[in-house]
């Protein structure tokens, strides 16, 4: 008797998506919303418990996630043109981000311009958002993945593994010349392990080492940067331009490795020793400092 071929279904393609009424629902954007949500609550809880005030995530979210989607769609269409604007293409896909095709390293771009504007705003320094972000953010791109599972893309090499994933030679993303019934490496699930055990790491290095001052960003762009790379290395996305013939996504991997690497070791030597113990501007903590003293002399008794 034959063996079993042991593989990873992939979803029915009518699976990625699903209509309420006249409104068509893409899982691939649920999966993106949940990931924002689940980072908000955990970098909401771990700035609460340095004493920032409730809601403030949100107040930055509502700057980071906008500019963070039209950045993150402008680098994915920039690196993938042949997808968009080769001939019979229709240019008008740009916009359709529920179908996929949004870049995390644009994300980054636009996410940071966003978290800049918003905790100058609240007083709160842009490091310490950034840290407290860290763990959240790979938490996010790992529950992010799942939408890349229901789309069938994000896959690598054929395979025989036994965890190799199926996909459908109906699906856009299907290479050409592959014979139907070819398993390929599940990127989406490596990335999604590698990310919850990056953003498990990052928290360990904090308890006992104490990172602080950018540090977990820091490390947040080294462990992504490094998976990334090597993840890209194997994945399949012939329309991904390729300067050097090495894809673009793999030269935006080592910057931000690079990127994590310069933070690290610079915030390392300008605050060596020193606690982060607040994470507000000295600004506002002169504001709070006057605010306290200002209260105290209003509760002190009046002479009669």
């Amino acid at each position: 008797m034959a063996g079993v071929r042991l593989s990873i279904p992939s979803p029915d393609l009518s699976w990625s998506s699903f209509h309420i009424g006249p409104l068509t629902i893409h899982v691939y954007a649920l999966c993106i919303i949940a990931g924002i949500i689940a980072a908000v609550i955990i970098t909401e809880r771990r700035l609460r418990a340095r004493g920032v005030p409730a809601g403030t995530v949100i107040d930055v979210a509502l700057w980071t996630v906008p500019l963070g989607i039209i950045a993150a769609r402008i680098y994915h269409v920039l690196t993938h043109m042949g997808d968009y604007f080769a001939p019979g293409d229709n240019p008008w896909a740009v916009v359709a981000i529920w179908d996929g095709g949004n870049a995390i390293y644009g994300s980054m771009i636009g996410g940071a311009i966003g978290i800049y504007i918003a905790t100058r705003r609240a007083g709160i320094r842009f490091f310490a958002f950034a840290d407290a972000l860290a763990p959240a953010l790979l938490v996010a791109q790992a529950i992010g993945r799942l939408g890349n599972y229901f789309n069938q893309e994000l896959f690598g090499l054929p395979t025989t593994l036994p965890w190799g994933l199926e996909i459908s030679p109906d699906a856009p993303m299907f290479p050409a010349g592959v014979a139907p019934g070819t398993l390929f490496h599940p990127l989406f699930l490596y990335e999604m392990i590698w990310n919850l055990v990056g953003a498990a790491l990052i928290i360990v290095l904090e308890r006992r080492v104490r990172l602080g001052w950018g540090r977990s960003i820091a490390s947040y762009f080294i462990w992504y940067g490094l998976g990334r790379s090597w993840l890209e290395a194997i994945r399949i996305d012939p329309t991904s331009d390729a300067p050097l013939g090495i894809p673009a996504n793999i030269w935006a991997s080592f910057a931000v490795v690079l990127l994590g690497v310069a933070i690290f070791v610079v915030q390392t030597v300008r605050y060596r020793g020193e606690p982060d113990t607040s994470p507000f501007t000295a600004a506002e903590q002169q504001r709070q400092e006057a605010e306290k003293l200002a209260v105290t002399r209003e509760d002190a008794p009046q002479p009669s």
